[in-house]
Formats: structure tokens, C-alpha cells, sequence
């Protein structure tokens, strides 16, 4: 009988040795709290022992997870009508970990204690927006070769390629410093893997600030020319009638008020985790709710109104391919994109039109 006892306690506990129906709660060792934590529930800890020392908002929460919801569906929506590919496949994985992101701070709202919860809302929400960067990289590319890029010190391509693999280099430190905080037997662990996820951060800003200065500099270089009459004799014909449609302009301007936004955003979590876990802006909701959602929410709704789609048209893939004169067309016509330029649009005098 007294075997048999023993065998009961022994499966009342964990590995660790704790009984999660007696849990000691008035410890004050950290450890110890860590491995108590995942067995507390409301009403029985103290906030203390929680991930975040709040409850994030249901209501707050869940207006945001609706508002990526329904970007992500117009998303689809243009991105599937205007067959822009590689622009919507990076709109739609920055909001399904948006969604997910929010998914995860509801869960806390239930319970703030459980970690794998406060790791969901960490590392959707810090990976996503690098996926909205990389949207808005693919559209600067297309907007230089549209109104030229022999005001460009880079060339249209390579404003993708060196931004873009910015991103991904930021997506894989801040994947790894995740990875590392969610495996973390300790603070130790867990501080490197957070310091891991700063560094991918501080690259983005870092990337975003370059950025900025390259389209600073065309800018001021095409106001140049075109003021000295020289712009118009070095600007691509192809897309003349696009240069000339107000939606062109409000889409730059579009592309601008998106990267500021998530340019504060993310200089607003290297702050944030900079100050730890535990620090003041972690666990101060009003913030959070100022300058993570509404700014990236914002962001994406000017690139989903604006969509590249909607002013580019047919011009999307010719102008990602850096073609500037009609008779590129005929060649691509030949090339691996015919399909994405050909259905359902027919050539009519020396312009692509869709009819």
C-alpha cells in the first residue's frame, strides 16, 4: 500500500519536482517561480509571476486581429485580380503574423502566466512588419525604373535586392533571438535571446534609415533634372501615361507615410525590449497599443488602398523587370512572365492595355 502511495505522488509531480496543485506561492526564487508559472491560473497567483503584468485588452486586441484580417482579405482580393505575386505574398505573411500576433495577446487576456502564449504575441508581432518592409521595397523599385532611374544611384533592381536581404537578415536574427528566449531555461537564456532579437530589430532601423537616404537623394536628384529640363529626355516612355495619373503620385506618397510609420514602430521596440521583459514599456499596455498597432495598421492600409496593383496595372511586371520602352515588351512577351502579362490583356497600338 505504501508503494502504491508513493507511485500516486510521484505522478502528481513534474520532472522539476512540482506538484501543480500545491504550488509554493509565496517563493520569491525566480527559478522556481519559472517553473511553477505554467500551472498558475488567474485569481491564484500574484501578477508578479506573469509574463506581462497586465491583461491585454479583448476588446483592443480583437479590433486590431480584425482590422489585419480584413486587409489581409483585400490583400488577396488585388493581389490574385492584379496578379502581383511577389508583392502580395509578402503582404500576406506580415498579416497572417499580425493575426497570429493578436491571437496570442488574447490568449494572455485568458492567461498571462503561460509562456508559449507571450512568446506567440512576441515574435509574430516583432517578425511581421519586416514582411511589410519588404512589400514596400518591391514597390520603390518599380517607382524608380517608372520615372526613371538615371536619377538613381542605384539601379531599380538593386534597391530590392540590398533592402530586401536587409529584411531577411533582420528576420532571421529576430527568428533565432525567439527561438533562443522561448527555449531558455533561465534569464540568462532568455536575455540573449531577447539581445538576439534587438540586434534584428536595430538592423531593420539601421536599413530603413539607408533607405531613406537613397530615395531622399533621388528625389532631390529628379526635382534637379527636371527643373534643368533635363528629366524629360531621360524618362522611360513606357510609362509616360502612368507619371501623369494623380494615383501615381498618391501612391509615393503612400509608400512614404507606410515607411515612417513602421520606421517609429520599430524604433519603438528596440526601446521596448532594449528595457527588458520586465521593463516599464513591456508591460505598459497604452503604449503598446499606440505604437505597435495603430502604426502598423495604418501602414499596411495605405499600401492596401494604394495597392501597386491598382496603379500599376499590366505596367507591374514590366517595371520589375527594369523594361522602359514598348519594344521590351515584345521580348518579354517571349520570356517566362507571357502568362502573367498576356491573360487577359491584348496589345493595342504601342501600348499594353487590359481590356
Amino acid at each position: 500500500m505504501e508503494a502504491i502511495l508513493h507511485q500516486i505522488l510521484a505522478r502528481s509531480v513534474d520532472r522539476n519536482g512540482i506538484d501543480p496543485d500545491h504550488l509554493n506561492l509565496n517563493t520569491t526564487n525566480s527559478t522556481l517561480i519559472g517553473m511553477q508559472r505554467k500551472y498558475c491560473h488567474l485569481g491564484e497567483c500574484d501578477m508578479s509571476w506573469a509574463t506581462i503584468r497586465y491583461r491585454p485588452s479583448i476588446a483592443g486586441n480583437t479590433i486590431y486581429l480584425i482590422a489585419f484580417a480584413a486587409l489581409l482579405g483585400a490583400q488577396l482580393f488585388y493581389g490574385i485580380r492584379k496578379k502581383t505575386w511577389s508583392y502580395m505574398s509578402a503582404m500576406i505573411m506580415g498579416c497572417l503574423l499580425e493575426i497570429i500576433g493578436y491571437i496570442g495577446r488574447i490568449m494572455l487576456n485568458q492567461n498571462p502566466f503561460i509562456m508559449n502564449n507571450f512568446l506567440v504575441y512576441l515574435i509574430c508581432l516583432t517578425i511581421g512588419p519586416a514582411f511589410f518592409t519588404a512589400g514596400i521595397y518591391l514597390c520603390l523599385s518599380r517607382v524608380i525604373t517608372a520615372i526613371g532611374s538615371d536619377t538613381s544611384r542605384l539601379k531599380p533592381k538593386m534597391y530590392t535586392y540590398i533592402f530586401v536581404g536587409f529584411d531577411l537578415l533582420s528576420l532571421i536574427l529576430q527568428a533565432i533571438g525567439g527561438a533562443l528566449a522561448s527555449t531558455a531555461k533561465d534569464s540568462k537564456g532568455s536575455k540573449t535571446g531577447r539581445n538576439v532579437m534587438i540586434a534584428g530589430l536595430v538592423s531593420q532601423v539601421i536599413s530603413m534609415v539607408i533607405f531613406f537616404i537613397f530615395w531622399g537623394d533621388f528625389v532631390l536628384r529628379t526635382r534637379l533634372a527636371k527643373t534643368s529640363g533635363s528629366l524629360s529626355r531621360t524618362q522611360p516612355p513606357l510609362y509616360e501615361s502612368l507619371r501623369s495619373t494623380k494615383l501615381f503620385k498618391l501612391f509615393q506618397y503612400s509608400l512614404f507615410i507606410a515607411t515612417v510609420l513602421i520606421f517609429i514602430r520599430c524604433v519603438y521596440r528596440v526601446i521596448e525590449l532594449q528595457g527588458g521583459f520586465n521593463g516599464h514599456l513591456a508591460n505598459d499596455e497604452a503604449t503598446f497599443m499606440i505604437f505597435e498597432g495603430p502604426m502598423i495598421i495604418i501602414a499596411v492600409a495605405a499600401l492596401t488602398f494604394f495597392h501597386p496593383g491598382r496603379v500599376f496595372d499590366d505596367l507591374w511586371v514590366p517595371a520589375g523587370q527594369g523594361i522602359t520602352n514598348h519594344s521590351g515588351l515584345g521580348k518579354l512577351e517571349n520570356s517566362s512572365e507571357t502568362n502573367e502579362l498576356t491573360e487577359g490583356g491584348v496589345f493595342v497600338d504601342t501600348a499594353y492595355q487590359r481590356v
